[in-house]
């Protein structure tokens, strides 16, 4: 019963709670409060807007922010163009302007040079000021094709010293179709990336071409890397013939057969040596001479010979040569 009265008396404050709601006016503004700075709360919200025509009151802009918007980045002096953009370049670092040190640019170009000899796909540099605009009736697009449609094929990379967020990859027609966007895009940022970790701008450069490089070296191997496909000019490919099972076999057993014939010569020397000895050593055994001692014999019974009687010779060892034993046994049973 008292829990029945006390919801009761809930629902009675609530319904009077929401009369006296209705029942109070809401505030408005006059000219003199909208003069003195008070402003109308419903222009705080953010779903509202001015009426139609109505004009907003906003702060001019600053001398400073009017003279940054008005300035335009510097482009590059035409002066430079023609060694930019006016040919195919020879060297793998461009660089007209000087934006880089004499020590820093050999040191690049060095890397550089030892990229296109260890890849099948060159790296062009192009460096610029950091703050410097590209002309803009030039098109990379343009540019890639008209100087590097021939030859081998290259990444070119426009990149802005000290920042090199800025920086901007290019491929030659020849790698187009065989590197997706995508994997272009990843090479780039990846470069970039591995750049903002430096806070020198010699050394953001650095950092970028070495991750370049390495992206390249997975380009390199999308595109193939061959011969063949470095020469846009070729009709076809000639695959090579699948090779004879005895051809294979030869050239396995090559190593032992050139091992042999290095150790041929020696061991029929060898061989030929071991045969004459054997021959000398038999001619020598067949014309030995065995010469016997000549042994006074006692006389026996007075007479030099018994009658139909031989006389027996013995010897004191088996094992002495017959010439050098002069002597008789004296205790051979069979002596006579």
């Amino acid at each position: 019963m008292r829990g029945w009265q006390a919801a009761m008396g809930g629902a009675v404050w609530l319904a009077a709670a929401a009369a006296s709601a209705q029942e109070v006016p809401l505030p408005t503004w006059n000219e003199a409060e909208r003069a003195a700075g008070l402003v109308d709360g419903a222009l705080l919200t953010a779903d509202a807007a001015p009426a139609a025509g109505e004009p907003l009151d906003l702060a001019p802009p600053t001398a400073e922010e009017s003279a940054a918007s008005e300035t335009p980045a510097p482009g590059i002096p035409e002066k430079f163009w023609a060694a930019y953009f006016g040919e195919r370049p020879r060297k793998f670092l461009i660089d007209p302007q000087g934006v880089l040190s004499a020590n820093d640019a050999r040191e690049r170009l060095g890397f550089l040079n030892y990229h296109a000899g260890d890849s099948a796909i060159d790296l062009f540099v192009y460096v610029f000021k950091g703050d410097q605009e590209i002309p803009a009736e030039l098109r990379a697009e343009e540019m890639a094709e008209r100087f590097f449609a021939s030859g081998r094929p290259a990444a070119i990379v426009w990149y802005f010293q000290g920042s090199p967020q800025r920086a901007a990859l290019h491929l030659s027609p020849a790698l187009t179709d065989a590197v997706a966007a995508a994997e272009q895009r990843r090479a780039l940022e990846s470069s970039i990336m591995q750049a903002l970790e430096k806070e020198n701008p010699s050394a953001q450069l650095e950092a970028f071409l070495v991750q370049m490089s390495i992206r390249i070296y997975w380009m390199e191997q999308l595109w193939g890397g061959g011969a063949a496909a470095a020469t846009p000019a070729a009709a076809e490919v000639k695959l090579p013939k699948k090779p004879d099972q005895k051809a294979v076999l030869l050239a396995k057993l090559q190593p032992l057969l050139d091992k042999a014939r290095r150790f041929a010569l020696p061991a029929a020397g060898t061989a030929g040596a071991l045969v004459v000895a054997g021959l000398v050593a038999a001619g020598l055994r067949l014309r030995a001479r065995f010469r016997l001692p000549v042994l006074e014999v006692e006389p026996r019974l007075g007479g030099d010979h018994a009658a139909g009687a031989g006389a027996v010779i013995s010897f004191a060892s088996a094992n002495l040569a017959l010439a050098s034993q002069r002597e008789q046994r004296s205790d051979d049973p069979r002596r006579t």
